[in-house]
């Protein structure tokens, strides 16, 4: 499993985008950061509330640089059948990446292996490739796209802010800290 701090692997995986099915590979993303958002399966019910939202933040996201990606276990022609016919995931245009071998979900971490699903997980990955961010989720507890954009936010001003640290709740516009030189006359 893919730790913080690590190259992600280099995979190349099947995708659904924009009413296409094509080959893509994780490293012709270098340059950009990598949000990669794990799920259970298409057709269910948590899932179209969180990539929805991803959905409705995908421009935000762009603006910082980085790409979002969605991932499950299901094939590229079950995320097609699932963008035609639900208008929540017909709003998506970032790439809808298909697993059904668990190859990606195993190298992640996130594969239920007794039920060929994968657990929720998001991920936020450098321009270089390397694992800043991820949180996993039960099935049944849905994520937030805006605290996962705060989450971008953060490692961005910290690789772009050498020495700084972001606090709790961080968001952009607030100060950072200092290791070291914010601990002076607290002590």
């Amino acid at each position: 499993m893919i730790r913080i701090g690590q190259t992600i692997p280099d995979l190349e995986v099947e995708a659904y985008q924009d009413d296409e099915i094509r080959k893509i590979r994780l490293a012709g993303y270098r340059g950009r950061w990598l949000i990669l958002i794990f799920y259970p399966a298409d057709f269910t019910f948590v899932c179209p509330t969180e990539l929805e939202e991803a959905a409705n933040y995908h421009d935000e996201f762009r603006r910082l640089g980085a790409e979002i990606m969605s991932v499950s276990t299901d094939t590229a022609f079950v995320h097609k059948a699932w963008h035609d016919h639900s208008p929540a995931i017909g709003k998506i245009r970032f790439p809808m990446i298909a697993d059904p071998t668990g190859a990606m979900c195993r190298a992640f971490g996130t594969l239920i292996e007794e039920e060929g699903l994968s657990l929720r997980g998001s991920f936020v990955v450098d321009p270089q490739g390397v694992l800043r961010a991820f949180e996993m989720h039960d099935n049944a507890i849905g994520r937030s796209a805006a605290e996962l954009l705060r989450k971008l936010q953060a490692a961005k001003f910290v690789s772009e802010h050498a020495g700084k640290v972001c606090p709790a709740s961080w968001k952009p516009g607030q100060e950072p800290l200092t290791p070291g030189m914010d601990l002076v006359g607290k002590i």
